[in-house]
């Protein structure tokens, strides 16, 4: 006997049950996005491995250990996209979407890492994102956190994240103040753990996002990057958060919030909650003003973030704030007692789902006994059942069945089934 295919470990499966809850999330998100006016761009899941190379960064995690790359039939090599953005990029730049225009895009989909799965990280993992290009200002940095969180408001959320902000300043800056660092780390070299010492010489700033322990002493007292801005980028994080504080949203200045992707300036945030353990960041972004021309564009300021569906959906179980209505259940369950009566009902069931478009009805397929049709009605959660036999055939009538309700049952002439419906489900 041949041995069972099972899904691969960390890519999981989205079962019927589970999909009523992402369906409400998405809608939220799809809705806000609309109303801010974004629109919405999909892009391929495999793209050409020098892309995230170049835009991630060579010595990165990300790149080094995590990508899915393989080499096609051509002997290129592709790999699955590790985060959304720099596929956004080469869109818009393949496309000519950039000339001297400013864009507003998000998109949602799956990524693909390979790291070690664990509750709320996987290796085939989604998330929605926005990007924003020939944006400047601090103005549309705001607007990306305002629009974050006026959807964690709608989900029930706002009270339980908290906004944690930062700014990396210019190349010219970063490049400056590494240097400090690196001064400041080989004084404490013993101190540094295993994967420190790797990041030392190829990311050192990485070394701040550290989350072990024994470093943490240390850590807190390494030269801090806001002390080292340029005047400019100085000027920026101070009028952004001049109109945070003006919007009433509360931040935390977090001087070790550095972002593990290469391409960030300037601005970087994140949204965090302590409700999930250690896998506590929800939403994160940041300002990537050089990535356009770093790709081969031409100078483009943009500015984005990307949030991790799954750890959104573990966050609304975890806190109980899945709605009772996730899961709509079905108005109607029209069931036929015979063969010929079935094909009757299928095409009622048309008609009905013509003039009733909010009516959530379904048809029982696969015959079986009056009983079994019952229960199958009964259990699909449906407020009436509708039967039809040869009887309501002939006299061109249908029978109600009230399930949820201690009613009795009625006969309605097909002519009326309609108006009788309508006032039934504006009751319900």
């Amino acid at each position: 006997m041949s041995k069972k295919i099972q899904a691969i470990r960390g890519m999981n499966d989205l079962l019927p049950g589970q999909s009523a809850l992402w369906q409400y999330f998405e809608s939220h998100v799809r809705t806000l996005m609309q109303r801010y006016g974004y629109d919405e761009i999909r892009t391929p899941i495999v793209e050409q491995t020098a892309l995230f190379a170049r835009s991630i960064g060579e010595v990165t995690d990300i790149v080094e250990k995590e990508m899915y790359t393989f080499e096609d039939r051509n002997g290129d090599s592709l790999s699955l996209r590790p985060e959304g953005t720099a596929g956004c990029v080469r869109a818009t730049m393949e496309h000519g979407l950039l000339h001297n225009q400013i864009q507003r895009l998000w998109y949602q989909g799956p990524m693909f890492r390979h790291e070690r799965p664990q509750k709320g990280r996987y290796r085939q993992f989604h998330q929605v994102g926005v990007e924003t290009y020939g944006l400047e200002g601090p103005d549309i940095d705001a607007e990306l956190i305002l629009l974050t969180a006026r959807l964690w408001k709608q989900l029930g959320l706002f009270e339980h994240v908290t906004l944690e902000l930062n700014s990396l300043g210019s190349s010219e800056a970063r490049a400056a103040y590494r240097d400090i660092l690196v001064a400041y780390f080989e004084q404490h070299y013993e101190v540094l753990d295993e994967d420190s010492r790797r990041r030392f010489s190829t990311n050192p700033l990485r070394i701040l996002d550290s989350k072990n322990p024994d470093m943490a002493p240390m850590l807190a007292e390494a030269p801090q990057l806001l002390d080292h801005l340029d005047e400019a980028s100085r000027d920026h994080f101070e009028r952004l958060t001049a109109i945070l504080e003006m919007a009433g949203i509360e931040y935390r200045i977090n001087p070790r919030l550095v972002r593990g992707l290469d391409y960030y300036s300037r601005t970087v945030f994140e949204w965090t909650t302590t409700a999930l353990g250690s896998q506590g960041t929800v939403c994160a972004g940041g300002r990537y003003d050089a990535l356009v021309e770093q790709l081969g564009g031409k100078p483009t300021s943009a500015v984005g973030f990307a949030m991790g569906v799954e750890r959104l959906i573990l966050l609304l179980e975890t806190l109980e704030l899945v709605p009772q209505d996730a899961t709509p259940p079905l108005d109607v369950y029209l069931l036929g007692m015979d063969e010929t009566a079935t094909r009757a009902a299928l095409l009622l069931g048309e008609r009905l789902r013509d003039r009733l478009p909010a009516c959530r009805l379904q048809v029982h397929c696969g015959g079986g006994s009056f009983k079994s049709q019952i229960k199958k009605a009964d259990k699909s959660g449906a407020r009436l059942a509708l039967l039809l036999g040869e009887d309501e055939l002939t006299h061109d009538q249908i029978t109600l069945k009230f399930l949820r309700e201690e009613r009795e049952q009625q006969r309605v002439a097909q002519s009326e089934l309609v108006e009788t419906l309508e006032h039934l489900l504006a009751d319900a």
